[in-house]
């Protein structure tokens, strides 16, 4: 579509200055507002069956509302629209959808890249391979500085009442820091719902881990509303089981089964491996606590002369151990071990990878929050085997379990 010279120049009448039309509130932003408003009123003529100020003429009762304020972020900067409301709710907008936020494809389609793992300089050589257009660093980060607003009010939304499973692990990332690259651990939340849907909590950021920092971590979450977890299944970090206690003593603490015979078989030479691996699976899968215990007593006498170091851990870290034999079989891969949230990391590692060094905190949340929006939008079921374990829950949690 060409727009005709006389037009254009009515619109540049009112600009003295050619800078004027590019400026913030300047001719471009006006005309932007204007154009998405008055095809978002045609949408609603098109739905209601009659222009505005017009005859209605169908018997369904429907009509114009006012309309609604709605922000758009776009390369012109931020833009507020007025979106038209119909009576009985039933407008759904195709323009403008309902919980978009920016304003158009390229913008997004940059974050998408962004989202995958790649460097400003792959975004750069990707556009300009797939739409002939050459974009700037400083566009492009222009465009993902945009998201921490996101992130800021993610991280602080409200959360429901109950999780009956909250599983904890670390992802390390290596970030620029006073002229120094620093290893980070980036501690993830991920809760599992009582619908059995997933769903990532927060993340968190630090150095050096430990019972104050936990206490912080579990101090928000609490404050966001989580008021209560069944059972917190988490990898031996420092001081973690001991905040999850305090801010909620009624949650049992799982060690997760793999992380522990992971960090066990690092004291065992290869040619043990196998067999001492295959003697710590009759420990955990054992039928009851007794039975746990006395395989454990029986690993001991077979393998402390060589590796005295492993019965050590595994009775020093029992307590957390024996929550799994209160379910059934079937019932506990559910909660010992953090597989549901180690294949989130799996994808994170590989979206990090070309991000050799982070320039800051910032971009890590930046990254990571854009690829998790891409990894939820596949938790569509509830994980396997829910239900029987969700009425395990009813029985072995009826004072706590909600009735709603």
């Amino acid at each position: 579509m060409t727009i005709r010279p006389e037009v254009i120049d009515e619109l540049l009448k009112e600009c003295s200055d050619p800078r004027e039309v590019l400026a913030e509130g300047g001719l471009i932003k006006q005309l932007t507002k204007a154009i998405i408003e008055r095809c978002l009123e045609t949408e609603l003529e098109v739905h209601l069956g009659y222009p505005k100020h017009g005859r209605r003429e169908s018997s369904t009762g429907n009509a114009r509302n006012g309309t609604s304020r709605k922000k758009l972020k776009g390369t012109q900067g931020e833009i507020e629209i007025a979106i038209p409301r119909d009576r009985q709710t039933s407008f759904e907008p195709q323009l403008v959808q309902k919980h978009q936020t920016r304003l158009d494809g390229f913008e997004d389609k940059i974050l998408t890249l962004y989202a995958r793992g790649m460097t400003t300089r792959d975004i750069q050589a990707q556009v300009q391979d797939l739409y002939g257009v050459e974009v700037s660093p400083t566009f492009i980060s222009n465009i993902t500085e945009a998201v921490m607003d996101e992130v800021r009010q993610w991280q602080n939304r409200p959360l429901a009442q109950v999780y009956p499973i909250v599983y904890v692990d670390c992802l390390v990332v290596n970030v620029r820091e006073n002229q120094r690259v620093i290893n980070k651990a980036l501690y993830l939340a991920l809760g599992v719902d009582m619908e059995g849907q997933k769903e990532l909590l927060g993340m968190w950021m630090a150095q050096n881990e430990g019972a104050k920092f936990w206490l912080s971590v579990f101090t928000e979450l609490q404050n966001r509303g989580l008021k209560d977890i069944f059972i917190a299944c988490v990898d031996g970090l420092t001081g973690l089981p001991e905040a999850i206690e305090t801010i909620y003593p009624h949650t049992r603490v799982q060690l997760c089964m793999v992380h522990l015979v992971r960090n066990s078989l690092k004291y065992v030479s290869y040619k043990h491996r196998k067999e001492v691996a295959a003697d710590l699976k009759l420990i955990y899968s054992a039928s009851t606590e007794a039975e746990a215990q006395i395989y454990l007593d029986l690993f001991a006498e077979k393998w402390d002369r060589v590796y005295p170091t492993i019965s050590k851990i595994w009775r020093t870290h029992w307590s957390r151990v024996i929550p799994l034999f209160a379910f059934p079989a079937d019932i506990r891969k559910v909660i010992y071990t953090t597989n549901a949230i180690e294949s989130v990391n799996m994808t994170l590692r590989k979206v990090t990878r070309n991000h050799r060094i982070f320039p800051s905190d910032e971009a890590v949340f930046k990254v990571i929050y854009l690829a998790i929006q891409n990894i939820a939008k596949k938790w569509t079921m509830p994980i396997h085997n829910w239900k029987p374990a969700l009425n395990c829950f009813a029985i072995e949690f009826a004072d706590r379990f909600p009735n709603d």
